[in-house]
């Protein structure tokens, strides 16, 4: 079967409770493999177990696992691929910047120039000069160096991920409602479900096999029904029962209308209510004010298939929903994700088969910076502001509490930015992602990289747009050339074990952090090393010695464990969901976050939260719908969107490498709705300006279905075109988008802008 033309591959029917049938997918080009090395999936979230095939010292293939509890064998196209786009033009020494060009040096040379800089700006400036901008894409066991280096070896404030860019609104949404990260559900919710709602999740090109699990399930006896939320007409979209299509913008009137309708009907779990939550009284109140028609006015969906939808959710005896971008990157974000916790929470549908929420993961150890504290968070779920949580790391590592910076909350990538642009920022360490075409307002973005005074460090596979800018680059191992873990949305773990050897002179993330501590010799409060691991097991055993305890207990899980024939859920001892019996991590004692105001993001003070829920339970909180901040108007007619196509990752720093992947995709395209293409003269291929107040992007016309009014760009077309090695700076998506923030979870917000569309060019 081509997997470029058919993704999803054959269907393997199976009904409602039943064990969803293995499929082995397999994609080598040696006529021989001298050993499979086990190993997961790193180009998106599903965490889909699969074996590496090696031969002469080289990746000649891959193989899914059929054992494994997340895929049963299958692999996304981007997997059976993928693999072949670390194999060239890779970084195999390090670059420093002399008379303003990069040249080769070697590692003495790089990292005395990084440690010497570091210590300079110590001593003069302190430890907020220093940031870290770190990745979805490292081992746990990175991320967890790295939150130690940075938080009590530098002792910053400033240590953020790419995760910011795309479900730190996941996390926010869990603490907000539950008190704590984590994933209430478990993929297998699907296989028992008799609804599947996707709130703003394109789950068929976003979780590729995921979305074969759900086709499997709709191909067998008693298929569950399925509501789809979204302004595009995606492959969920047109395979949903009922798929409402919003006004980018205005998910939390939609759900307040789906609430409103749920409520009124007296589709709810009173006991479950009384029992384990609080806050309901607040909700009814509030969704009281959207029926139907009011919603309908708002988020331009007709109140007919609101209705429709919502007797959907309300009848349904076993509910699964899942929330990606079209939720986390839109005006209200975590409200509008709050939203979702809260229908599950209504209808007490929650830690039991087929009933299940998943605030879904963007990238493949997204998870794992959350836990490990690599985003925003202290490691182990801890609160930031919580003394006796800062008090216990501080024991883990042998430091006073007052080292680890918990004056404020952690500093988020926006801010950071900000700081460098305002030059309190000195030096920005970049690992494993490419901001100069990921982060919003582009041009800005450039400037602060280039700032005179901004020390960059970047560490990556490839000489990046980001790279560009550096001071120092430094060549990291990719997949397949290094060992750890990653966990996925449903909490589950897969050992990542190296198969090849890096090239040229290219390190692990891993042994770089390492040879940085080493060279700032950083001590605990005894005068004993502060990082006292020298491998990726010896890592993952205090990554677990940190995590004792706290929600996300790793302790039940070893490297041996690890190498059977399936990944392992935390906390290793069998639990498939969490909160079963309405039993939550949100006691005033225990919580990650006591919670923010969802209108103006202000922290929740702890005396406040102790009082108004000492017993630990479920938080339900109500929102009203605010118009969003750029609206469409008379010069920017249209809302502008933004997104993932399936054949690509990110800034395609590795797809855009692989013939089959970037032949499927290989230019950046603008979905314009039949009626507005008449009305700006555009046929189908016609080369189309994209502007905003920001900037402009050209792109081919695609004529879709897509509401009218709404205009969508894929983002990975960063401003080098690598066929022609020339800037192309006007196909870069984020040229467009604005510098603006979700004022919960400080996620930009990359679906809500206005912008205006102009013909050029006939193909």
């Amino acid at each position: 079967m081509d997997r470029i033309a058919e993704p999803w591959g054959t269907r393997r029917p199976y009904g409602s409770g039943e064990s969803w049938p293995a499929r082995v997918d397999e994609y080598v080009t040696a006529d021989e493999v001298e050993r499979w090395v086990p190993s997961a999936s790193v180009l998106h979230s599903d965490g889909d177990a699969m074996d590496i095939a090696v031969k002469d010292g080289r990746i000649v293939g891959v193989r899914g696992r059929e054992g494994d509890r997340v895929n049963r064998g299958r692999l996304d196209p981007k997997d059976l691929y993928g693999w072949q786009g670390t194999s060239r033009d890779r970084l195999t020494r390090p670059l420093v910047r002399q008379g303003g060009r990069l040249v080769e040096a070697d590692w003495d040379a790089a990292m005395d120039r990084v440690a010497r800089t570091c210590g300079t700006l110590l001593d003069e400036n302190g430890p907020g000069s220093i940031g870290f901008y770190t990745s979805g894409q490292l081992v746990a066991e990175e991320y967890y160096t790295l939150a130690v280096i940075a938080r009590a070896g530098i002792g910053t404030n400033h240590l953020d991920g790419n995760t910011r860019l795309c479900t730190a609104t996941a996390a926010e949404a869990l603490k907000e409602s539950f008190g704590c990260d984590g994933q209430p559900g478990s993929y297998s919710d699907l296989d028992h479900a008799d609804v599947i709602a996707l709130f703003g999740h394109n789950m068929a090109e976003t979780q590729v096999v995921l979305w074969s699990r759900v086709l499997d399930r709709r191909a067998g006896t008693d298929p569950p029904a399925i509501i789809c939320v979204d302004p595009r007409p995606t492959p969920v979209a047109r395979e949903a029962d009922v798929h409402l299509a919003p006004v980018p913008g205005t998910n939390v009137a939609l759900m307040n209308g789906l609430l409103h309708q749920i409520i009124a009907a007296g589709r709810i779990d009173r006991g479950y209510l009384d029992r384990h939550t609080i806050g309901f009284a607040e909700l009814e109140e509030r969704v009281r004010d959207y029926p139907p028609e009011r919603a309908a006015e708002i988020c331009g969906v007709p109140g007919g298939e609101i209705r429709r939808a919502a007797e959907l959710l309300g009848r349904a005896r076993r509910l699964t929903s899942t929330v990606l971008q079209g939720f986390y990157q839109s005006h209200q974000a975590t409200a509008a994700a709050v939203q979702v916790n809260n229908l599950h929470l209504v209808r007490g549908m929650l830690g039991r088969p087929g009933c299940g929420v998943l605030q879904m993961n963007g990238q493949p150890s997204a998870q794992n910076a959350r836990e490990c504290g690599a985003d925003g968070d202290l490691p182990g779920f801890r609160n930031w502001a919580n003394d006796a949580h800062v008090a216990e790391l501080a024991g883990i590592w042998n430091v006073e509490a007052e080292r680890i910076p918990h004056f404020a909350p952690p500093t988020h990538a926006m801010q950071m930015f900000r700081y460098a642009e305002q030059g309190s920022l000195r030096l920005l360490w970049i690992s494993g992602t490419n901001p100069a075409v990921s982060m919003p307002e582009l041009e800005r973005i450039r400037s602060i990289l280039a700032r005179d005074e901004l020390f960059v460090v970047v560490q990556d596979l490839f000489l990046t747009e980001t790279a560009e800018f550096a001071d120092v680059v430094l060549p990291a191992a990719a997949w397949g050339e290094k060992t750890g873990t990653i966990t996925n949305a449903d909490r589950t773990v897969h050992l990542l074990e190296k198969a090849v050897e890096p090239p040229g002179e290219a390190r692990t993330d891993l042994e770089i952090l390492l040879e940085f501590a080493r060279r700032m010799d950083f001590r605990d409060k005894d005068g004993g090393p502060l990082v006292t691991w020298s491998d990726p097991e010896s890592a993952f055993e205090a990554w677990k010695r940190c995590s004792a305890g706290r929600p996300c207990d790793y302790t039940g899980i070893t490297y041996d464990r690890l190498r059977g024939p399936s990944g392992i859920q935390w906390p290793g001892d069998g639990t498939e969901r969490l909160y079963s019996g309405g039993r939550f991590r949100a006691g005033p004692d225990e919580c990650e976050s006591y919670g923010r105001d969802l209108v103006t993001g202000t922290p929740v003070e702890p005396v406040e939260y102790r009082a108004l829920n000492p017993d630990g339970k479920a938080v339900i909180k109500a929102a009203a719908y605010l118009p969003p901040h750029e609206a469409p108007g008379d010069r920017y007619p249209f809302a502008l969107i933004t997104g993932r196509t399936l054949y690509h990752f990110h800034t395609r720093t590795k797809t855009g490498r692989v013939p089959r992947l970037n032949d499927a995709a290989p230019e950046v395209w603008v979905e314009i709705s039949a009626e507005d293409a008449r009305a700006h003269g555009l046929a189908e291929g016609d080369l189309a300006e994209i502007s905003t107040p920001r900037g402009r992007v050209h792109a081919r016309a695609r004529i879709t279905a897509i509401r009218p009014g709404v205009l969508f760009l894929p983002f990975h077309y960063g401003y080098w075109d690598r066929s022609e090695a020339k800037p192309e700076r006007d196909r870069a998506a984020n040229e467009l988008t604005p510098t603006d923030w979700d004022p919960a979870s400080k996620q930009p917000i990359f679906k809500t802008g206005a912008a205006r569309i102009t013909r050029l060019g006939r193909p």
